[in-house]
């Protein structure tokens, strides 16, 4: 089998316009989450979010590709240029013909469409903005990156919820494995953080209802959690195949090992008992890597600070992990408590943070942690509010999404 190396990553998140200031925010404790003062939450329960207040477009684009954009594509363009920058990546020296990119968008940018009606309503179809088709339709955002790099591999964007930034990874492991590429640019974004989807998610009642401080709106695994907080940004990782990587004298970061995909078939957003699928992914994923459970050293929990997923999350991960996590030599922990839930991004970002802590040494906290869900009391060691230093073999990033989706990444030392 083609072994898959990871090479490159890049970030932009509520926590820091770059991966590295995304994971010194985390290491420290740092949330990104603020009260939202560029649209009106006066009348929702939720007004705070996760927005990229330090993220500069115009690093990335001239100002006819500003004009041609979404918030969305910006940001999975950024994090993919970010990536491809670390990974020391040439495209237009090796050629673009066995590389492509994977990039997961959990829904089109709402206040596309909401504009667009409003423009039409009030002045007349002639005056719709001529890109708010491509600048709307979810698969952009890989449309544009592969556009800059050049690149003619496979190249889509799957669409599985907060899902789809791991299934964007590990689809783009299998077409590796399979020899249909060499390299990959694996993730996901989303720019949603507006008022329409604020209110969507208000309106099933999923998001935080504590604002003050909004720092401490996010609380996984706490018995005082109220729901997630709505975030935007995206993550990028550049996948190679390892003779490749080897050939032309890259950095390898860690080894993508192991991948688990499955369905509830159960509700359109509760998980299924038990968490029975992600509890599968798991083992699916541990499975593909050819790792034993207790090889696992830390587990970037999906846990979004929803009063239910969370205890089904820590009671499947204990399942799953047996006597390795009750020996707590198993660290877990949601670091959504501090850059708040990315959506199609979120898999992503977990993804590139568990690769950081893996060749770091270090496990991001759960923040906001101050007394954990008695359900879920002793069963797992979730890292409250400190950061630890901890040099682990392999670490596990569990991704589910709104219709039963989940999906498992794990990677390992190479």
């Amino acid at each position: 089998m083609r072994r898959v190396v990871v090479t490159g990553v890049g970030a932009v998140s509520p926590c820091g316009p770059t991966m590295a200031s995304t994971w010194d925010a985390l290491v420290h404790a740092r949330s990104g989450i603020r009260r939202v003062e560029s649209f009106d939450v006066s009348d929702l329960r939720c007004q705070v979010a996760g927005q990229c207040r330090e993220f500069a477009p115009e690093m990335y684009f001239d100002k006819s590709g500003l004009r041609h954009t979404s918030r969305f594509i910006q940001l999975g363009v950024a994090a993919a240029q970010m990536a491809v920058e670390q990974a020391g990546l040439d495209f237009a020296k090796t050629g673009g013909e066995r590389a492509g990119v994977i990039l997961g968008v959990g829904m089109a940018p709402s206040q596309n469409t909401v504009d667009a009606h409003e423009m039409v309503k009030e002045k007349g179809a002639k005056r719709l903005w001529p890109y708010f088709i491509p600048a709307t339709i979810s698969n952009m955002a890989a449309g544009h990156i592969s556009m800059r790099f050049g690149l003619h591999g496979p190249s889509f964007s799957p669409a599985s919820a907060c899902a789809s930034g791991a299934h964007a990874i590990g689809t783009s492991l299998d077409l590796i494995r399979a020899g249909r590429a060499d390299v990959m640019l694996a993730g996901g974004c989303e720019g949603n953080a507006n008022r329409i989807t604020l209110c969507g998610f208000d309106a099933l009642r999923a998001l935080a209802t504590v604002n003050d401080p909004p720092e401490k709106a996010s609380r996984p695994f706490d018995a005082a959690r109220s729901g997630f907080v709505l975030s935007e940004g995206g993550a990028v990782l550049v996948l190679e195949e390892y003779e490749h990587a080897k050939r032309r004298g890259a950095n390898v970061l860690c080894e993508l090992v192991g991948y688990g995909a499955t369905t509830d078939g159960y509700h359109m957003t509760q998980p299924a008992p038990d968490h029975a699928g992600l509890a599968s992914a798991m083992r699916l994923a541990l499975e593909d890597a050819k790792l034993a459970a207790d090889a696992v050293g830390y587990v970037n929990a999906h846990a979004t600070a929803t009063p239910a997923g969370d205890v089904l999350e820590a009671k499947a991960i204990a399942g799953v992990f047996g006597d390795h996590a009750r020996s707590k030599k198993l660290l877990v922990s949601s670091t959504k408590s501090m850059h708040g839930h990315l959506l199609g991004g979120a898999a992503a970002l977990e993804a590139a943070v568990s690769v950081m802590a893996l060749v770091e040494g270090i496990i991001p906290p759960t923040a906001n942690l101050e007394t954990v869900d008695p359900e879920i009391e002793g069963l797992l060691d979730l890292v409250p509010n400190e950061a630890r230093e901890r040099e682990v073999r392999a670490v596990m990033s569990n991704a589910t999404g709104f219709g039963g989706h989940n999906a498992v990444l794990v990677f390992a030392k190479p």
